[in-house]
């Protein structure tokens, strides 16, 4: 069991590790998450801009259960349930934010820096259920509070702006 920083031959090592570890992206020492996030923008404004809404969300949803396989699969074979590497929640909870916010970058850097605080602080349940929830879907679980109150914070923004 690895509970260190894995390398790329470990995160190249299985398809469930490549998705994991962001395709790389998780591999950075300082911010893996932060990383993970700015690597899932450009897929998520390319997407947006190209996809139907509800094709969008579908998508997501997709990618959600695939990252309760990959990560569940990353994270037994590393001994660490929610190693620091493993992105791919990230990823999709940033794409789920991406696909509710209007298409411009004001609104899009705001849901980046929304996002990354919630997920870093991990305020009440979040800090919770990462511990209580086990596996891939724990994952992946947290990751999606945190995404919903990027975005409940930004509807509030945008009403108290209006």
């Amino acid at each position: 069991m690895m509970a260190v920083h894995p390398g790329s031959a470990f995160a190249f090592s299985h398809p469930a590790h490549v998705l994991a570890f962001g395709f790389g992206a998780g591999l950075v020492r300082f911010g893996p998450g932060t990383a993970g996030t700015l690597a899932a923008w450009p897929v998520g404004w390319l997407l947006a801009g190209s996809v139907p809404p509800a094709a969008m969300l579908a998508l997501v949803a997709i990618l959600f259960l695939v990252g309760i396989w990959c990560c569940g699969v990353t994270g037994a074979r590393m001994g660490v349930a929610d190693h620091g590497a493993m992105v791919w929640d990230e990823m999709v909870a940033f794409l789920l934010i991406l696909a509710i916010l209007p298409r411009e970058l004001s609104w899009q850097a705001a849901g980046f820096v929304a996002f990354r605080l919630f997920d870093i602080a991990k305020p009440p349940p979040i800090r919770w259920l990462e511990r209580r929830l086990r596996g891939g879907f724990g994952v992946m679980f947290d990751d999606l509070v945190a995404a919903g109150y990027a975005l409940l914070v930004l509807a509030l923004a945008r009403r108290l702006l209006a």
